[in-house]
């Protein structure tokens, strides 16, 4: 009887036959080549046949016993034509493995791991074949730094090595202030930021595990950081604010001024200093947001010359930064991709990345733009985690689905998986683990991948639950963003009423006061804890499992306290916080205060302190809410 593996991703072929190859207690994996890089394969193939219960050493002998050799691997471009490719088969003479290049080989032990899960202790794996390769050679993942969490080395270790075993090829840390600058203390002196040496850490941990870690500094907008000081301000676009898009005012500064000479030197400061602690050899620079170009010192500019052209100008000054520093230059598409006719005016040297987290984001439409005037480009869609607090997981696995399929059909060159920190980084590490193994599978075989079984995935691999429940009380929390009946733009409802206890501009009470009722505010409470029922029965086998559960617990718990306050909002007319009658604002003052406590523990058991007050002033701020 062929045998049915939970994998991920999904190799591109796989054949199982009928019977097994049952390992001796003793025996050897062969490596062709003597290498360091072949070495790191062959030490996880060892890890693998651990989880089988078997012990094996390894050679690069061909000498007496090699009838002992149960694990085979070689390295072959010739005989294997797609980079990064390889073959596995099981069969009555053992595991052979044939890569095309050394990832290729790594990619396949990883394979190999996954297959030794699903027959944990049992020494035998099943009769079967697997070719495979990527859909896209450059499969990347993005960790926001900057809002607000800046994770302990250990939670970086722990991720890297997950997404290793996803196959994940790139590493990014999306960074505003939160790199030790020699030169800038005032900038990040309270963000406990990396530091020159853990990124050198980083750096050479990734390239084990045939990671790149491409650096990564926002370069015009979102500078805020930087600008708020008086060091800096003189460099703003607009030192006194703006207004927002979408309504609104910013009262501080927040993008760079192109026109400034110091910008782009302020920017040289910083390359130079940055660059030389990682081995890629591409850069991604930010430039996204600029919501506030043209509405200060580049005022005149932007009304003689136009936004995007201003902005094209300031992109490729900074290109030549990049360039002569001999990297490639990556850089948000969303502004340039409003202003087409300018696309083909890019230079060489750079890729687009084309971002959006909607399930129906148009990445047909914005990927057509790149592709037609030749500009290499990556899709950016995202873990759909933020201002959420548990996920949104129908929108994620839309959002990476759609990804996918479009950057296929235009030739993308990349596929990076973004995970940010919006308005507190209210969601806890594991949230974010659906979308990237869900975006991890996408960007490796889409075909193969699209109907996947993401909760089996999630308990063999991710978890590792061997009771197969904390796979479905991810994926069911992160649906409960859809049960109070309205979804806002890149949110839940549930985090905005947190976030904000007067409905923000953009969200006018009149797009939703017949849709937020109190039934259907009971019903989400209802719906949460029928999900989160089964926690105690979970049995993860990781060291973190503990923590794992105390996380969902307090994602829980804010899900249902959002929920508690909207069954009081919906009964106000402005649907305003302060509204409320005050014995029910501070029944759930005191509830939020137990809840806050919980969250900084948690916060502190993967992150750093730096960040943790800014995350907290949000809720203080509903806080001050229920106790006027």
């Amino acid at each position: 009887m062929s045998q049915k593996l939970s994998l991920i991703p999904m190799p591109k072929h796989f054949e199982s036959e009928n019977g097994f190859f049952e390992f001796e207690d003793e025996g050897l994996i062969f490596l062709d080549t003597n290498s360091n890089e072949l070495f790191i394969v062959g030490k996880e193939i060892k890890e693998a046949l651990k989880i089988l219960g078997v012990e094996h050493e390894l050679t690069t002998s061909k000498g007496k016993n090699f009838e002992k050799v149960t694990v085979r691997v070689f390295v072959d471009p010739y005989q294997l034509p797609q980079p990064q490719g390889y073959t596995l088969t099981v069969s009555k003479n053992g595991i052979k493995i044939l890569s095309h290049d050394f990832a290729g080989a790594f990619y396949a032990a990883m394979t190999l791991k996954q297959m030794a899960r699903n027959f944990k202790d049992q020494k035998k794996l099943p009769f079967s074949k697997i070719e495979d390769w990527p859909d896209f050679p450059n499969r990347g993942v993005m960790l926001d730094i900057s809002r607000d969490k800046v994770p302990k080395m250990e939670t970086l270790y722990n991720l890297i090595d997950m997404l290793a075993e996803l196959k994940i090829n790139q590493f990014q840390l999306y960074t505003e202030h939160t790199f030790a600058y020699r030169n800038h203390r005032i900038v990040w002196e309270n963000a406990s930021p990396i530091t020159p040496e853990e990124i050198l850490e980083l750096d050479r941990y990734c390239k084990k595990r045939f990671i790149e870690l491409v650096p990564n500094q926002n370069s015009f907008g979102h500078m805020n950081r930087w600008l708020k000081h008086k060091e800096y301000k003189h460099l703003a676009e607009a030192p006194d604010g703006f207004e927002f898009p979408w309504g609104g005012r910013f009262d501080e500064p927040f993008s760079l001024c192109p026109l400034e000479e110091g910008s782009i030197e302020l920017l040289k400061e910083l390359y130079d200093e940055l660059l030389p602690h990682f081995s890629s050899n591409q850069f991604n620079v930010g430039c996204d947001e600029t919501f506030d170009l043209g509405q200060g010192k580049s005022k005149k500019a932007c009304e003689e010359k136009g936004v995007g052209r201003v902005y094209l100008e300031f992109l490729l000054k900074i290109h030549k930064l990049v360039q002569e520093k001999g990297k490639t230059m990556q850089f948000w598409g969303d502004i340039i991709v409003k202003h087409p006719e300018l696309i083909p005016e890019l230079p060489d040297g750079v890729i687009a990345l084309e971002w959006g987290y909607e399930a129906n984001h148009p990445f047909d439409e914005d990927g057509a733009k790149f592709a037609q005037a030749g500009i290499p480009y990556y899709v950016c869609p995202g873990t759909s985690s933020w201002n959420s607090i548990a996920g949104r997981t129908e929108n994620a696995i839309g959002n990476l689905k759609n990804a996918a399929e479009n950057g296929l059909k235009h030739g993308a060159i990349g596929y990076l998986n973004t995970d940010w920190g919006d308005n507190g980084h209210w969601q806890h590490f594991p949230v974010s683990f659906l979308g990237f193994a869900y975006g991890a599978a996408m960007s490796w075989n889409y075909k193969g991948n699209v109907d996947i079984d993401i909760q089996e995935a999630l308990d063999i691999h991710i978890f590792k639950d061997q009771a197969k429940k904390m796979g479905k009380i991810a994926y069911d929390l992160g649906n409960a963003y859809k049960v109070p009946g309205f979804i806002p733009h890149n949110s839940s409802i549930l985090a905005l009423m947190l976030l904000f206890p007067e409905p923000p501009v953009y969200l006018k009470v009149d797009t939703f006061k017949d849709v937020l009722t109190e039934e259907n505010f009971k019903k989400t409470i209802e719906y949460i804890d029928e999900v989160i029922k089964d926690l105690d029965e979970v049995r993860m086998d990781r060291p973190d499992a503990d923590l794992i559960i105390k996380e969902y617990r307090n994602a829980a718990k804010l899900l249902k306290h959002a929920a508690k306050q909207g069954i009081e909002r919906v009964k106000t007319k402005d649907f305003k916080v302060s509204s409320i009658s005050k014995d029910i604002r501070n029944e759930l003052a005191k509830e939020l205060d137990e809840i806050i406590e919980e969250y900084k523990d948690l916060w502190l058991q993967r992150n750093r302190i730096g960040g943790l007050k800014d995350s907290i002033e949000r809720f203080e701020r509903l806080k001050k809410a229920y106790m006027i």
